[in-house]
C-alpha cells in the first residue's frame, strides 16, 4: 500500500461518517475547500468515484461504501490502540525489564518488590542480574541500575542510594592473628580476598582516598590466595577469617553491625556516587518506568542514615 494515501483515506472516512463536507471540515480544523480538493485527489489516485455530490445532498457510491466500511473498522482498531498507548503513558502497567548489578538488586530492589506490586498491581518486574555495565537498549531493557561513576554521560540517571564508601573489613579473629594495617601499603603484608568482574582479565584494584589535604583518589593492588566474582562469597570468606576484603558499606552493614566484621583504614575510605537508576531518555518515559524510578527514590529518602 502507498503510505501517502493514509491521510486522504482518514479524511474521506470523516466525510463519509458525517455525510457532510462542512461538519467534517469543522471537526478536522481545515477548510471545506481543502477537504474537497483532497477527496478529488484521492479519487484520481484510486481511479474510482467515492461520492455522489450535489449542491444539497451527498451519498456514497458502491465503491465508496465498501471502502468506508473497511476504514471504519480499521480506524476503530487504530483508535483503540492509541487509547491503550495513552493509558500506558498515564497509568503504570505492563512489564518493566531492569538490568541491575546483583548487589543493587539485593539491597535496593528486592526488599521492596512486595510494596511496589501492592502500589502498582498492573505492573510486572523482571530483573536481569549482570555485574558488567550493560547496553540496556540492545538488551531490550527499560532501565538499568549501576554505580553513578560507571554511567555514560548520555543516559538519564537518578540516584537511588546515598553516596557510598568503599570500606576495608576483616574478621576479629583474622585481625587478632595478623594485626591491623595502618595504611593501604600495609595491605601488601596481608592476605586480601580479590574480586574479579566476570569479563575482566585482572582483579579489581582497591580504591582509597589520601587523607592529606589533596584528598586524592588512588588505587592499590592487593594479593591473596582467594579470588571470587560474587560479593556475598567474598563476604563469607572474610567472616571465616580467610583474609581482608574491600566492599561497599551498603553490602556490609549487617556484618559490621553484629560484629562479624570490623572496619579498618577508615581515614583512607574512598567515597563516590551511589547507585543510580538510569534510562535512555527522559522524553516520553513510560509511566511504568517513571513509577519504579520514583518509588526507588522514595525508598532512598526513607533510609536511616545510620545504615550508611
Amino acid at each position: 500500500m502507498n503510505p501517502t494515501l493514509l491521510p486522504s483515506l482518514a479524511w474521506f472516512a470523516r466525510i463519509a461518517q458525517h455525510r457532510s463536507f462542512t461538519r467534517a471540515a469543522e471537526e478536522m480544523g481545515v477548510s471545506r475547500a481543502a477537504l474537497s480538493q483532497n477527496l478529488k485527489g484521492l479519487e484520481r489516485q484510486l481511479g474510482v468515484r467515492l461520492l455522489y455530490r450535489t449542491t444539497r445532498d451527498m451519498s456514497l457510491t458502491e465503491a465508496g461504501q465498501q471502502l468506508f466500511d473497511t476504514l471504519r473498522r480499521t480506524l476503530g482498531e487504530i483508535d483503540v490502540a492509541i487509547q491503550h498507548i495513552d493509558d500506558a503513558r498515564d497509568v503504570p502497567s505492563g512489564l518493566i525489564r531492569v538490568n541491575s548489578s546483583r548487589l543493587a538488586a539485593r539491597v535496593l530492589v528486592e526488599p521492596h518488590l512486595d510494596a511496589f506490586a501492592a502500589r502498582y498491581p498492573q505492573t510486572n518486574v523482571e530483573l536481569i542480574l549482570d555485574d558488567t555495565l550493560s547496553n540496556i537498549i540492545a538488551d531490550g531493557c527499560d532501565a538499568g541500575i549501576r554505580l553513578g561513576r560507571s554511567l555514560a554521560e548520555h543516559v538519564v540517571a537518578a540516584p537511588i542510594s546515598p553516596a557510598l564508601a568503599m570500606v576495608v573489613v576483616g574478621a576479629p579473629a583474622y585481625l587478632d592473628r595478623h594485626g591491623i594495617p595502618k595504611t593501604p601499603v600495609d595491605l601488601l603484608q596481608h592476605n586480601c580476598i580479590n574480586y574479579r568482574f566476570a569479563r575482566s582479565s585482572a582483579p579489581r584494584p582497591w580504591d582509597f582516598t589520601d587523607p592529606g589535604k589533596g584528598k586524592l583518589h588512588f588505587t592499590q593492588s592487593v594479593a591473596g590466595n582467594f579470588t571470587v566474582n560474587d560479593d556475598q562469597s567474598m563476604t563469607r570468606a572474610a567472616i571465616q577469617g580467610l583474609g581482608l576484603i574491600q566492599g561497599l558499606n551498603i553490602a556490609l552493614k549487617e556484618e559490621l553491625a553484629d560484629g562479624r566484621l570490623v572496619r579498618i583504614l577508615r581515614t583512607w575510605a574512598y567515597t563516590h556516587a551511589g547507585f543510580h537508576f538510569y534510562s535512555p531518555s527522559r522524553d516520553q518515559m513510560p509511566a511504568k518506568v517513571r513509577a519504579l524510578r520514583d518509588f526507588l527514590i522514595e525508598k532512598r529518602d526513607a533510609m536511616p542514615l545510620a545504615e550508611w
